[in-house]
């Protein structure tokens, strides 16, 4: 059995409080230290919680509130600038109950899994930025803009792309990778597309990305992936208003088959946010002697892969065993590294291939569509997506170094 009996969660977004959730079914008190002083409202869009993610959800007995945030969308439609159809490709196996990925907007996601953490009794402290961390002889010493201090056994760094807790770890961890490319997106009333609720459809256009979905009330969620060469300044994309992205991608999208700019030009433009793709390919170090990355901290996939808010999940339930079951914070982390390094980079660089398609250029764009339905039916039931999506992580099964 471990000595570990409390811990402190630096984040408050997707992995911290379900690490809290996951640690307290353990035994383990935790507490969830989250530096936004309010609610995670109108932060992001939206994102697909795929199954393997609801999977361990369930693990710990979260998936209900969080699945009721969103609905279900199983299947992408694949289509050409011109407006050909491509094929298809799924987002996630069916779980034995029938259950397929899900479709939320990233603040309901959020808002459902603090709520199911808080009822539990899970203290979810906010506007908590920590700025200095250090391990003492038998814990860890956590320091916060506000002056205040927290103590505890271990401190789980779940604080995103930009962790201050990965600083701490190792000063010398290689920054975010800019993946070329600005994520856009938007929430459109009153345009008809043709799609039918809970379908997604991703276009390859000539100049850039697109792709929406349409919720069950008949509101259709789109995004925009545009290529960017240059890494923009931190702040730069985000503080792009909504009516000059609207203006852009007008643009873009003009010589496209298909509905992007009736959706863009559509939709509200104070509801339309913007941030640059970054990611975490390789990080060496994930843990010292009582401290440790999880999430977007530790491995961060763009979001072609359909994967951050999955792989983070079971990152936290996963760390929760490992803690759970082996002596001491060392040999768990040691562990809980080994299980997960290999999967989460596996994933990451898969979607690294499938970022370079997203803007192909005149040649790419007549290869297309050739080329895309013959890798779709090669990937469809191939073992590299059943890895990915047919991932079960058994809470009963104990975790041996």
């Amino acid at each position: 059995m471990t000595g570990v009996r409390t811990a402190l969660v630096i984040g408050g977004g997707i992995a911290g409080p379900t690490a809290a959730m996951a640690l307290h079914k353990a035994g383990i008190e935790p507490v969830v230290y989250e530096a936004h002083p309010r609610s995670a409202n109108g932060i992001g869009i939206f994102l697909t919680l795929a199954s393997n993610g609801i999977d361990a959800l369930r693990t710990i007995g979260a998936g209900k509130t969080a699945l009721a945030a969103g609905f279900s969308t199983p299947v992408i439609r694949l289509r050409s600038a011109t407006g050909k159809n491509m094929g298809e490709n799924i987002t996630g196996m069916s779980l034995p109950d029938g259950t397929t990925s899900h479709t939320l907007k990233r603040a309901d996601l959020y808002k459902a899994i603090h709520d199911e953490a808080t009822s539990r009794g899970i203290r979810i402290e906010r506007g908590k930025r920590l700025v200095d961390a250090q391990e003492t002889r038998d814990g860890v010493r956590a320091v916060f803009a506000d002056g205040t201090e927290a103590t505890g056994d271990v401190l789980i760094g779940a604080d995103g792309i930009y962790s201050t807790v990965r600083t701490l770890i190792d000063p010398a961890a290689p920054a975010p990778t800019y993946a070329g490319l600005a994520n856009i997106g938007g929430y459109t009333r009153g345009v008809a597309v043709d799609a039918e609720p809970g379908s997604q459809i991703m276009i390859f256009g000539k100049h850039a990305f697109f792709g929406y979905t349409v919720a069950p009330s008949g509101e259709v969620w789109w995004f925009a992936n545009m290529a960017q060469a240059d890494e923009p300044a931190r702040g730069e994309v985000e503080a792009i208003t909504g009516q000059e992205w609207q203006r852009r991608l007008a643009d873009l999208y003009a010589e496209d088959a298909g509905p992007a700019v009736q959706l863009v030009q559509a939709s509200d433009a104070q509801g339309i946010t913007a941030t640059p793709v970054h990611s975490i390919p390789h990080l060496p170090v994930w843990h010292t002697g009582r401290m440790v990355l999880i999430g977007d901290a530790a491995h961060a996939p763009t979001p072609t892969s359909g994967q951050g808010a999955s792989l983070s999940i079971e990152d936290a339930v996963t760390l929760a065993q490992c803690l759970r079951d082996l002596p001491g914070p060392q040999p768990a982390f040691a562990q809980f590294e080994a299980l997960r390094r290999p999967r989460a980079e596996r994933i990451i660089k898969a979607a690294a291939r499938i970022n370079s398609t997203k803007a192909p250029g005149p040649v790419g764009q007549a290869l297309l569509p050739v080329i895309l339905p013959v890798i779709l039916k090669m990937t469809a039931n191939s073992k590299q997506m059943k890895q990915m999506y047919d991932y079960h992580i058994d809470w009963d099964h104990v975790i041996r170094s």
